[in-house]
């Protein structure tokens, strides 16, 4: 692939996570209020949207497209943490799952102090689905999908066999 080639790969993947943020922001104008998980999900594509800006900017460089892949990767680590805390395959944190620890032990004014700090948006409940995926899910399938192409800018200038 040719460095044109590979900077506009660049610039793809650090636009579509940059979609990925508009989008969650639509639906967050929209009245979808995220939770705590949705937020952490947002930070790695603001990474990538950032790193795909610096390539513009910059040109390909393979130490960009591999900080990209990792944030594209994390993005999509954390979407299906947060989809399976979602489908109830296993627990997410505490604090915005619902659960509060020693409510047997918990006097009156501790139960309703720790209801004060809970989050109103809870990590374990679908606040919107399509095709009976949720935004969580949505958003692994399109960070695997961009970490796909951030993989491709970074394999694209080894496969020429020119410097690394």
């Amino acid at each position: 692939m040719s460095q044109a080639h590979l900077k506009n790969l660049g610039m793809l993947a650090g636009a579509g996570s940059a979609a990925l943020l508009a989008a969650a922001l639509t639906f967050q104008q929209m009245g979808y209020a995220p939770c705590e998980l949705c937020i952490l999900q947002r930070w790695p594509h603001l990474a990538a949207a950032i790193i795909g800006g610096l390539i513009a900017v910059l040109g390909w460089k393979r130490w960009l497209a591999f900080l990209g892949l990792l944030a594209a990767l994390t993005a999509c680590g954390f979407a299906i943490f947060h989809a399976g805390v979602e489908l109830q395959l296993w627990q997410g944190p505490q604090h915005c799952s619902g659960g509060v620890g020693g409510l047997a032990t918990m006097s009156t004014t501790d139960l309703m102090a720790a209801l004060e700090k809970a989050p109103v948006v809870r990590c374990d409940q679908v606040a919107w689905s399509l095709w009976g995926i949720s935004m969580a899910g949505w958003n692994a399938i399109c960070s695997a999908l961009l970490s796909g192409l951030w993989a491709a800018c970074l394999r694209g200038r080894k496969r020429l066999g020119g410097p690394v």
